[in-house]
């Protein structure tokens, strides 16, 4: 199965979703990254168990933190798929792309430019 999405999507595997920590989604934001996307398990189904409960708590403080600093929470999103869910998975990603299109840049990079 051939799935298109975006190709300015860059993917980082992690065993686990419940391994994403907010520093690694700050981080990417100071970066310079314009949007982020974190790819869980569906609820009740992470083989770790609280896996991806714990990273729904993570980005939902992540959001409120890119809201608090003027980034945007809505730069964040978080997605719940199946192993088997490549279809879902293009469409996200997709959508996500065509936000961050509408969002434009991400503002922490024009300030590190300003303060250049």
């Amino acid at each position: 199965m051939r799935l298109n999405y975006p190709t300015s999507l860059r993917i980082i595997r992690v065993p686990c979703s419940g391994k994403v920590d907010i520093i690694h989604i700050l981080r990417a934001f100071e970066k310079g990254a314009d949007g982020v996307c974190v790819f869980s398990c569906m609820d009740g189904d992470c083989h770790f168990k609280t896996g991806n409960f714990r990273a729904r708590k993570r980005v939902e403080q992540a959001q409120k933190l890119l809201d608090t600093i003027g980034t945007g929470g809505e730069r964040l999103k978080m997605y719940s798929l199946g192993s088997g869910d490549g279809p879902p998975f293009a469409k996200y990603a997709t959508e996500m792309h065509e936000k961050i299109k509408e969002l434009g840049p991400n503002p922490i990079k024009k300030h590190k430019k300003n303060a250049a």
